[in-house]
């Protein structure tokens, strides 16, 4: 009986001076497909000598790239844009086989990206300054937003080409160089999108890529040529990162956790309201830091929690290469234990389970990490379901009486990276807006992630600095502002006022 071999896993290397690096280390870690624990590829975990490599090539790669034309950065951009567009089946494919989201959610999460680099396409117009002209007699006063120099990015693994896109993009649009540390767990695509890059032109130097884990992303926070530091991922991890790179001098944004709440209004259009709630809560498997993870039901609205049970038993957990699963396993085993872990709490801390997704089983795929959709009831702001960021299939219900009641149970959390309502009235949608003290609402919309052309908004404890990415804000992150206060003189003009000790200029 004939078996089909088992494929050799892909080397990764790192990404340094234009080419691929092959690593020294002596430390590697296993990439495996999370529908199978299949190894697929192996990681290094780079040395102190090779970070310092990469970051020696950003630096150098700076004095010359600071210097290119606006228009000759936005024709890459343009190139780059259209590579990822002819590239989005593979990079999904790479996406799935190592995070386990489906294959619809991966082509989605590449178009999101691509968003972004269709916006940095426009760097030609985004990277004005201002002038004021005869600010003073004969006196001009303008700036300049000029690059800040090398720039460093840490990335989670949930979104492998969606959240390098949310980083170097914009900061290389912006004549900055850049170094970028991916999520060991599924590096594969990150490296194909950082190859397209420099097929549309990237000169060498300019996008390095080195792996990692905590050792290696400390070395970013502290070198000294990294002037600023580009973070998402957990809050324990993205506290450390915005502490110790704001120590060592640099410019950071930290985009980290969140528990995010979707309120479902009596007078809401349920189906629409329902099937937005269950796709944002178990899309990806929950593993999405916009995950609606909490449902506050107002007033007549509870009655609809058996549909939400009913509904949740018909979604599909499958392989992601399955395109009629619903949604796929969780990146790897201890995610999964996790997960488990945390809703073995709930029960045991008096939250009703209407639904439990800790005995999933996909035929073929035993040894999987599924988790099939779970719904709690009757949660307290007390219980570790509701006080952590689960990052599962879980959905956590609660039930008010009023609109007021639910804006203050959600403005009593300490998160603040986006929430949702569904209703039918603008007054409650308006009111819920001005109300809530959370950076990013979707009124009907259920994950309001907003274009790329628009700022990633996350406030409170999710967010550390006070720029996010994408959008002007992007702009404004990646570029330093100059002023520059100038008067000219007549080259044969002798005449002069003496000497002015003041300090006016009139």
């Amino acid at each position: 009986m004939s078996t089909t071999p088992t494929p050799t896993p892909t080397t990764i290397h790192h990404f340094i001076g234009g080419k691929p690096y092959p690593s020294q280390t002596t430390e590697w870690r296993d990439v495996t497909n999370p529908a199978t624990q299949e190894v697929v590829a192996r990681v290094p975990f780079a040395t102190r000598e090779e970070v310092e490599l990469a970051v020696a090539n950003a630096h150098a790669a700076f004095q010359t790239w600071r210097s290119t034309s606006l228009g000759a950065r936005m024709r890459i951009m343009l190139k780059l844009q259209h590579l990822i567009r002819e590239n989005t089946a593979e990079l999904a494919q790479l996406i799935t086989r190592e995070h386990g989201k489906t294959l619809p959610d991966a082509e989605g999460e590449v178009g999101r990206g691509l968003e972004v680099v269709e916006h940095a396409c426009a760097i030609t117009t985004l990277q004005l300054g201002e002038i004021a002209e005869n600010a003073a007699t004969g006196v001009d006063v303008y700036n300049l937003l000029q690059p800040l120099g090398v720039g460093a990015g840490i990335t989670a693994f949930n979104f492998p080409v969606m959240l390098p896109c949310f980083m170097f993009p914009m900061a290389i649009a912006c004549g900055n160089t850049f170094v970028l540390k991916p999520s060991e767990q599924d590096p594969s695509s990150t490296m194909r999108l950082v190859e397209l890059a420099h097929e549309a032109g990237v000169p060498p130097g300019v996008l390095n890529v080195i792996h990692g884990g905590p050792e290696v992303a400390d070395m970013l926070c502290d070198h000294p040529d990294i002037k600023a530091l580009s973070f998402i991922g957990s809050t324990h991890v993205g506290t450390h990162i915005y502490r110790r790179a704001s120590e060592a001098g640099k410019r950071v944004q930290s985009m980290m956790g969140a528990k995010n709440h979707c309120v479902v209004m009596p007078d809401a259009p349920k189906e629409h309201a329902l099937n937005n709630l269950l796709g944002s809560a178990f899309g990806a498997a929950g593993q999405r830091c916009m995950a609606n993870s909490v449902a506050v039901f107002v007033g007549a609205a509870r009655d609809w929690l058996p549909e939400v049970v009913e509904k949740s038993k018909t979604m599909k957990v499958g392989p992601g290469t399955d395109r009629s699963a619903d949604l796929g396993p969780l990146v790897n085993p201890k995610a999964k234990q996790r997960v488990v872990s945390l809703i073995d709490s709930g029960v045991a801390q008096g939250a009703k389970l209407l639904l439990d997704g800790r005995d999933c089983v996909v035929p073929g795929y035993e040894n999987g990490n599924f988790v099939g959709p779970t719904v709690f009831a009757d949660v307290t702001e007390q219980m570790d379901i509701y006080q952590q960021e689960i990052f599962g299939p879980v959905l956590n219900v609660v039930c008010v009486d009023t609109l007021e009641e639910a804006i203050a149970f959600i403005n009593r959390n300490p998160n603040g990276n986006g929430t949702s309502i569904f209703t039918s009235s603008g007054w409650a949608a308006r009111k819920y807006q001005h109300d809530i003290n959370v950076g990013q609402v979707g009124i009907n919309v259920p994950i309001p992630v907003p274009v790329a052309y628009f700022s990633f908004t996350g406030s409170r404890a999710s967010k550390l600095g006070d720029l996010g990415p994408n959008g002007k804000q992007a702009v404004q992150f990646w570029t330093q502002t100059k002023t520059v206060t100038a008067r000219w003189y007549e080259d044969h003009g002798n005449s002069s006022d003496g000497v002015n000790t003041t300090i006016t200029m009139k």
